[in-house]
């Protein structure tokens, strides 16, 4: 009988997992996994992981399997919060449910799972995976989750071939008003539970009040750049090379303090991220200003007003070769390919047609339609239909 350790949340999706793995006959044990201690950043008195894996505990009672708690906060800090820092000092928005299931979920926990003797291990996520045979070879695909409008695929986007092969999605076939009525069929304390906000695994977080622990503020200035900005409205050169072009286009651009006027102040620029509204605290706006660039350098926050701005839209960008992963090793680009893709800059963004360009030093993706607030950390994943076959680190 093939072993399966479930990541158990504490949420639904975990819990019905366990309860489907079970009825297909495996052997099941539910692994909670604590990842924070530190309470006195969590937005109120709840301390979160302690009722998730107390939820956790009453379902694997429930289901009739073994439960225990392992204890990552080591890693998880190493790991996720350092990086997480480190990104945002750097002025770029990291992307840690991303690096949590590249890190954790899937090599620091998927290490003791196979400890404990594990064949698989599993968890809520909403996508699927199939196994294809190539040149005699087994080659695993990662799959959009059943349910469009739940699909989590893009979280997995930094997945590897081995990784993947001991990995199970019990849900992934199924639409989450069905994993509710499971949940509920068998009795189970989550089905009713409101799906989790905030860090992977952290709980309720506020990230300004959790970064500030670490960046101190440091007040700057919000300057407004206005639409009819030159830069915005210079005509294109005409290059010699695509790679030229592509090259000119993925290159956000630079503004400086004498680009708009000053409109209000802020406690540090490393605390926004490109395409934010909420926080700037600027009123009497025709439209609302958004984050159109950050410089953390000179801590100045650039914002445009309106959804439109030209100043949040790119049509190109960049992935370094350090920071580009294919999940299908056998798809990877050499240097000169193109691939016509569909491709996403965020989670939950419908997938856009784009074209993958390789070159010596890195990819660039190019899309069809202009992109909203491309953001420097974040993960652009790419596809084909339904299958994501890699990831990178937007530069």
């Amino acid at each position: 009988m093939k072993r399966v350790i479930v990541g158990l949340s504490g949420g639904v999706d975990s819990s019905v997992a366990a309860y489907l793995l079970k009825e297909q006959g495996y052997e099941v044990i539910g692994l909670f996994m604590k990842n924070w201690h530190d309470d006195s950043v969590t937005i109120s008195d709840e301390c979160p992981w302690l009722e998730d894996s107390n939820d956790a505990m009453l379902v694997a009672d429930k289901l009739g399997i073994p439960f225990q708690t392992v204890d990552l906060s080591v890693q998880y800090k190493e790991r996720i919060v350092d990086y997480m820092f480190n990104e945002y000092e750097k002025g770029r928005t990291p992307n840690p449910d991303v690096l949590c299931n590249r890190e954790i979920k899937f090599d620091v926990f998927m290490d003791i799972a196979l400890e404990l003797g594990a064949d698989y291990v599993a968890t809520g996520h909403y996508c699927r995976k199939a196994t294809i045979e190539k040149d005699g070879e087994q080659i695993h695909q990662l799959l959009a989750g059943a349910d469009s409008n739940k699909d989590q695929s893009y979280f997995l986007c930094q997945l590897s071939q081995s990784q993947l092969e001991k990995a199970l999605f019990p849900v992934g076939e199924l639409l989450k008003p069905e994993v509710r009525e499971i949940a509920k069929a068998q009795g189970l304390i989550t089905a009713e539970k409101k799906d989790s906000q905030g860090l992977c695994f952290i709980g309720k977080v506020r990230l300004p009040e959790f970064l500030q622990q670490q960046l101190k503020p440091k007040e700057g200035v919000i300057v407004e750049v206005d639409e009819t900005f030159e830069i915005y409205n210079k005509p294109r050169p005409v290059f010699d090379t695509k790679t030229q072009e592509l090259e000119a286009l993925s290159k956000k651009p630079t503004y400086h303090l004498t680009d708009g006027k000053v409109v209000g102040k802020h406690q540090g620029a490393h605390y926004f991220t490109k395409g934010q509204r909420k926080g700037l605290g600027v009123g009497g706006t025709v439209e609302p200003l958004f984050v159109i660039d950050t410089d953390v350098n000179e801590n100045i926050i650039y914002t445009g007003q309106g959804k439109q701005h030209p100043g949040l839209y790119r049509n190109v960008l960049f992935v370094s070769n350090d920071e580009v992963h294919w999940v299908r090793e056998d798809l990877a680009l050499q240097d000169g390919d193109t691939m016509a893709v569909l491709a996403r800059i965020r989670y939950r963004q419908t997938l856009e047609k784009g074209t993958l360009h390789k070159v010596a030093s890195g990819m660039y993706v190019e899309f069809e339609n202009k992109q909203s607030a491309i953001t420097e950390g974040q993960f652009v994943a790419w596809y084909l239909e339904d299958e994501l076959l890699g990831s990178g680190v937007i530069s």
